[in-house]
């Protein structure tokens, strides 16, 4: 696949803000319980399925993957930004971090437990949606569980200050049944799916999705 033009300024973005977000947000987890349960859900699913390589999927600095591991996955974090990267490995030497898009992973088909994809599509137009799902089709093993994260709505927002940087980003906000009906189409099958209401510094309502690919019949 090639890689869409938008990605460029998501990534520079994400180089200039590095530092900032990952110290902002270290502790976001901490009082978001309905967050935390979802993690945990997809945790205890993932590991009654017999484990395996679970992959968060755009990690930022890595403060969920890290979390993934403390719940008893072997998480690994992927994300389109080298300095996010960057800081992950400093961070956390102890997992692994790598570039890398979701339009094209460098993975092998059926090689995952599970995909983690905690608000790294938010940046994503929605035409690209059904291809970016059609990769974690691809590399999630037959019985493997996709977690997706995302904000609530039907709109772009233009961000150009974020984190004490200027940046260029649209974010963009879905409906989440459009989403479960896209992720359906692609061979998932909805497993929970959650809307909580914005917290005192969120703008939208959050919605979680929690699928798996069937078994082969």
């Amino acid at each position: 696949m090639t890689e869409p033009s938008s990605l460029d300024s998501t990534r520079a973005s994400y180089d200039t803000v590095a530092v900032d977000y990952a110290a902002l947000l270290a502790d976001e987890l901490t009082d978001k319980p309905y967050d935390r349960a979802m993690l945990t859900a997809f945790a205890d699913l993932v590991k009654a399925g017999g484990g395996g390589r679970v992959g968060d999927l755009g990690c930022g600095p890595g403060r969920v993957t890290v979390h993934l591991r403390d719940l008893g996955l072997t998480a690994f974090g992927i994300d389109l930004s080298p300095g996010m990267i960057a800081v992950a490995r400093r961070t956390y030497p102890d997992l692994t971090f790598d570039e890398g898009s979701m339009t094209a992973l460098d993975l092998a088909d059926g090689s995952l437990a599970g995909a983690l994809a905690w608000y790294s599509l938010v940046h994503t137009p929605p035409e690209q949606l059904p291809d970016i799902f059609a990769e974690f089709h691809r590399v999630l093993a037959p019985g493997g569980h996709l977690l997706m994260a995302f904000k609530v709505g039907a709109e772009c927002v233009r961000l150009e200050q974020a984190y004490g940087h200027t940046v260029a980003l649209d974010v963009y906000r879905f409906p989440p049944d459009d989403v479960a009906e896209l992720l359906v189409k692609t061979g998932f099958r909805v497993q929970a799916r959650l809307v909580r209401e914005a917290d005192s510094r969120e703008g939208t309502p959050q919605a979680f999705l929690l699928m798996v690919k069937p078994m082969a019949p």
